[in-house]
């Protein structure tokens, strides 16, 4: 689990929780986050790990014997994860966050294959969750003529200035609002 913060520290709790998970490495550059993250998810399951993500040697080793890490860091630090992962034989799910990070990446495809590497990126809330559940839902319906889908940090209860919520990394927020939209259509 790289990165220990608001959604580091929930990825891990949830995978702490899960029945098969044998043990969770808790890494973030920031000891005092990371035992605040270690309390929170309050498992046995969980070690921690002082780790600065943009030292990828240091990376590599601590990729090395994982069956697969979770990115949970600004964007700015995926394409280097995902080419450390490959170099330890690691998989690798990050939460994404920008498109131009994500199509760098997908150029990696032929060395993460030969490594026989799995790299998800850009899995985080749209695309990521919200694909998740939308699959899971088409799945169960018997016919669906058309979908539309709209996500976004909208709060139940707004409250001022903004009326926003908050979820992930200030500057990956930033991003998604000066980055050209990705639109699929047909597939």
């Amino acid at each position: 689990m790289l990165g220990a913060g608001a959604m580091g520290r929930v990825v891990a709790l949830d995978l702490a929780s899960a029945e098969g998970t044998e043990a969770v490495i808790l890494a973030d550059s920031d000891a005092e986050t990371m035992a605040d993250a270690a309390r929170f998810i309050g498992s046995p399951k969980v070690r921690t790990v002082v780790l600065d993500v943009s030292d990828c040697a240091a990376v590599v080793e601590a990729m090395r014997g994982v069956d697969v890490a979770v990115s949970c860091v600004p964007y700015r630090f995926n394409f280097e994860l995902s080419k450390a992962a490959i170099e330890a034989g690691c998989h690798l799910c990050d939460l994404g966050g920008n498109n131009d990070i994500v199509r760098k990446q997908l150029c990696l495809d032929a060395r993460a294959r030969k490594a026989e590497v799995t790299i998800i990126p850009d899995c985080g809330l749209a695309p990521g969750l919200a694909t998740v559940l939308v699959a899971d839902a088409l799945r169960r319906m018997d016919k669906v003529d058309e979908l539309h889908l709209r996500v976004g940090g909208l709060p139940l209860e707004p409250r001022p200035p903004l009326d926003y919520m908050l979820l992930f990394n200030p500057a990956g927020l930033v991003n998604e609002y000066k980055e050209r939209p990705v639109v699929l259509r047909g597939g």
